[in-house]
């Protein structure tokens, strides 16, 4: 369960420390006081989207942490390689006004990602406005994959939709009319012409341009060569620093033994001329070697324009057009033989539909079989929300397979007696769809590990009798995992365990929002508030005693 919440610098919020309690945990206040900006800082230290506009005025950085207790193994925590010590873990997350952010779990530095998974499994938000999310079909599927835990049968039908459809793009790719057929054989078949004659070697341009190089500067290499054997040798005459080393040598030879220091000198001038030595016939090598052929040169200059010409057409070295020049061939005979291959592709094809319809076909009756469970328990949910004569079911449609299957899934309603079944879409209200998406919501919750869940004014668009119905189901839920509700209903308000109030004022100058715990004499005064207004009046202190004996009757016999 959620423990602690620290907040710094979110909106209208300096700094806040919230205490929360196991069970039912409720705020009110003001409109505009900044109770959804507690909200926001729990999604963003949970790693959910936020923006730098949260940063309070002034301020370089935003802060919120978030302490849980209780915390099961999870995947997204061993995919991290972290671990709650002694159930707890500790989320933290900075977000600085140039957009960075700084995100920590237990100390141990994580990606907005990390965070993002690791904080969905821990806490669940239900906004105001996620009622809306009813009306949009194509999240019906999801809710019930959710609830029916398909996973197995889902995967198994996507690895044989994935197979079939790759099969099915080979042979679209083979289909062309007959002219345009002749028009791509006929260009690959002078792209493969113009690469065969060109013969090209791997590595070979490297070697190249080695070498033409070298004939480019020939008289200045040979001209080199030149003087640093005659500076060696001497030339024909003899001399140089070959046979002055070999002299200086010999005159030190005769003294060598006589002392240390001449022996010394004798070998370091003998290492000197054994190394002239060889730099000398190194050069004559190399001289003996040059041969520059002015037809040799224009063939290289010749053999470089092809390939630079070849380059721009067909990738960027040689061994780049090789690898094009034998995807040609291959597209080419594929080609020619594509009547061939299109039939093969055909029958495989028949294969892989078959499959992926029969996996279809078990994805489809698992997730039947999970819709009777789940308008079974959104029918006791409705009833528990005074919803009685309300009837919800689930119809499913046939469609040709995608990547989620076969089905068209819609939750439909039929709200007053008498009435067909019609899409959720056409007929509820909004009070009715709140009080749905609560009863689906509590549903898909018994079957995860989460352990707080935050519902954002769910009571939108309800009242009376029905208000009092939520709040006993939310006293109910509370009573297996945290709740934590934000609301404008005293009925809601009086049946929480916990009750805070999120106050707005000024001090400076500046606008303060602080979160306090009431007490039971504050929590009349704020209940009286939520019922009648500014004017507090004796009689709706009264009710608002009345409603907290009620809850705390309703709570106790739970």
């Amino acid at each position: 369960m959620l423990q602690l919440l620290h907040i710094e610098n979110i909106a209208v919020i300096e700094e806040a420390d919230i205490t929360f309690d196991e069970g039912f945990n409720a705020l009110t206040g003001e409109t505009g006081a900044g109770k959804s900006i507690v909200i926001d800082a729990m999604g963003a230290v949970l790693g959910q989207r936020t923006s730098r506009d949260l940063i309070r005025t002034g301020a370089a950085k935003a802060f919120v942490s978030a302490m849980f207790s209780g915390v099961p193994p999870l995947a997204a925590l061993e995919e991290c390689g972290l671990e709650a010590e002694d159930g707890e873990l500790l989320l933290q997350r900075e977000i600085y006004a140039d957009g960075k952010n700084a995100c920590r779990v237990s100390g141990r530095p994580v990606t907005v990602a990390q965070l993002r998974r690791i904080g969905g499994a821990l806490l669940n938000i239900h906004g105001q406005h996620d009622g809306q999310q009813l009306l949009d079909e194509e999240q019906h599927g999801a809710y019930l994959d959710s609830f029916g835990r398909v996973e197995a049968e889902l995967e198994a039908y996507a690895a044989c939709y994935e197979a079939m459809e790759a099969t099915r793009k080979k042979l679209k790719s083979l289909q062309m009319d007959e002219a345009e057929k002749e028009r791509r054989m006929d260009s690959l078949a002078f792209q493969i012409q113009e690469l065969e004659k060109a013969q090209l070697k791997p590595g070979e341009e490297e070697v190249l341009l080695q070498r033409r190089n070298l004939l480019r500067n020939g008289e200045k290499f040979m001209s080199a060569v030149q003087g640093a054997v005659w500076s060696l040798t001497g030339g024909d005459d003899g001399g140089g620093a070959v046979s002055e080393l070999r002299e200086a040598a010999g005159a030190v030879s005769g003294v060598k033994g006589l002392d240390d220091r001449f022996g010394k000198l004798h070998e370091r001038l003998e290492g000197l001329y054994s190394e002239a030595y060889d730099v000398a016939e190194t050069l004559r090598d190399l001289q003996d070697s040059f041969d520059f052929s002015p037809r040799e040169l224009d063939e290289l200059e010749g053999r470089a324009d092809l390939l630079y010409r070849l380059k721009k057409k067909y990738g960027p070295t040689v061994e780049d057009m090789l690898a094009y020049l034998e995807k040609c061939r291959e597209e080419l005979d594929q080609i020619a033989f594509a009547a061939d291959t299109t039939a093969r592709l055909e029958k495989q094809l028949e294969k892989e539909r078959g499959r992926a319809m029969k996996a279809a076909r078990a994805l489809s009756e698992a997730r039947k079989a999970a819709a009777k469970r789940l308008e079974e328990r959104i029918q006791e949910e409705l009833r528990q929300l005074d919803m009685p004569k309300v009837r919800f079911a689930i119809c499913f449609e046939e469609k040709e397979p995608d990547a989620l299957g076969i089905d068209v899934v819609r939750f439909l309603m039929s709200a007053n007696v008498g009435e067909e079944l019609r899409p959720i879409n056409k007929v509820a209200s909004g009070g009715e769809l709140a009080r749905i998406m609560l009863a689906l919501k509590n549903v898909l919750a018994e079957n995860e590990l989460i352990g707080t869940l935050v519902f954002d004014e769910v009571d939108t668009g309800v009242s009376g009798r029905a208000a009092q119905k939520v709040a006993e189901k939310l006293a109910q839920v509370s009573r297996r995992k945290q709740v934590l509700c934000v609301t404008h209903l005293p009925q809601l308000a009086a049946m929480a365990d916990t009750h805070f109030s999120v106050e707005k004022g000024e001090r400076e100058g500046r606008t303060y929002t602080q979160v306090v715990r009431l007490d039971r004499e504050r929590r009349k005064e704020e209940l009286a508030r939520l019922t009648g207004g500014q004017r507090v009046t004796s009689a709706l202190l009264a009710g608002a005693e009345e409603l907290l004996d009620a809850a705390a009757e309703y709570r106790a016999g739970l």
